[in-house]
């Protein structure tokens, strides 16, 4: 059984696939920071600094000013604001992937699309038929 396992380990794909998680988790917080710490400003600069994620209904008794405050008092509350933010997050996320993956496929096709070059081209029929005319004559 463990040199099942070895060899289950050791195999491509499941290295392949280790390697595409830590790297995805690696680009995840690239990204992440891209959008809170890049994009989210800006967007909230155009919107009059307007943060969705601030903006909850309470769904019992009190009064509370902040989100915050009322999830320490232990008070139930709908974070819809939340929820906005991270539809937000995620088309911000999702069309940042879209442009780097469109960005690499462009480029291998233009790999793809080099002309090979050339090979240098031999004589033609005519100018071989005269060799071999003048090859004959003498």
């Amino acid at each position: 059984m463990l040199k099942e396992f070895k060899d289950f380990i050791a195999k491509g794909n499941v290295m392949d696939m280790a390697v595409g998680i830590i790297i995805g988790a690696a680009f995840t917080a690239i990204v992440g920071s891209l959008v809170a710490d890049l994009i989210n400003p800006i967007i909230s600069l155009f919107m009059g600094g307007v943060d969705f994620s601030g903006m909850y209904a309470l769904l019992g008794d009190g009064e509370y000013a902040s989100i915050a405050e009322a999830e320490e008092a232990g008070a139930a509350v709908f974070a819809y604001g939340r929820f906005i933010m991270a539809i937000i997050n995620f088309l911000i996320i999702a069309f940042v992937v879209f442009m780097l993956v469109r960005t690499v496929n462009n480029m291998k096709k233009k790999e793809e699309a080099a002309p090979e070059p050339e090979a240098p081209k031999g004589p033609t029929q005519e100018e071989l038929l005269a060799e071999i005319l003048v090859a004959l004559k003498k």
